[in-house]
């Protein structure tokens, strides 16, 4: 955190009820500091670290089902607005398969909303899909899980294509083997066996602005690395 000095840090799968992270540690300064926990103990959340205070803070997508599991959590500023998402996994079964269809249901309109609104944007996220070939290490072997099922990706194709948002971490890095996940089953980690499911995806507008775009691996934190990227944009 020192070292990068990021105007903002978004992140997920937080975990923790704000009750829990007494610790400065999870108050850094100079941020501003913005947690949304999942209902359930140990599960899920999001939270975001802005070195700006925002005009308005929005938390969930008022979603019935969805927003008690902490999945996402926007920040207002003059000029743009950026959002920290972490989408379902369905990897335990055909009921949370299921569930993560809803979510990506819900999400697009979110999307479609945003675009309506002709606000810059951008949000930072565990998408949990992989989006082509060049996104994961074993291709072929994953066409049946999920994460990289054909109907996770077709989703990801119109949220791109269609929408035109921007995936922006592939604006300026078209390189191979750049994953963001890792299992922790083997030596997934150490022969760099792994998946592209962390993204920040933005609105057209911001695609000229993309500096820089990187995957922090000097350190491991979790079976996740973090999305590293600069942007040419005021707040």
């Amino acid at each position: 955190m020192e070292k990068e000095d990021a105007d903002l840090v978004c992140l997920q799968e937080i975990r923790a009820q704000v009750q829990d992270i007494e610790s400065q540690k999870f108050w850094p300064k100079p941020y501003f500091h913005f947690y949304f926990p999942a209902q359930k103990k140990g599960y899920s959340g999001v939270a975001i670290f802005s070195k700006f205070k925002p005009k308005r803070v929005i938390q969930g997508l008022n979603s019935k089902e969805f927003d008690c599991e902490g999945r996402y959590l926007e920040l207002v500023f003059n000029n743009f607005s950026v959002a920290s998402a972490y989408f379902p996994s369905g990897s335990s079964g055909e009921v949370r398969q299921d569930a993560k269809y809803r979510f990506l249901e819900e999400f697009e309109i979110k999307l479609k909303t945003i675009l309506n609104s002709q606000k810059p944007f951008i949000f930072c996220g565990d998408v949990n899909i992989v989006h082509k070939e060049i996104d994961i290490k074993n291709w072929k072997a994953n066409q049946k899980n999920s994460g990289c099922l054909p109907e996770e990706r077709a989703w990801l194709d119109k949220i791109f294509n269609e929408l035109g948002y921007v995936d922006g971490f592939r604006v300026n890095n078209q390189n191979a083997h750049e994953y963001t996940w890792w299992s922790n089953r083997g030596k997934a980690w150490e022969n760099n066996v792994g998946w592209r499911i962390d993204y920040q995806i933005t609105t057209p507008g911001f695609k000229d602005r993309i500096l820089r775009s990187s995957i922090y691996k000097d350190q491991r934190f979790s079976d996740h690395a973090p999305l590293l990227m600069d942007y040419d944009y005021s707040l």
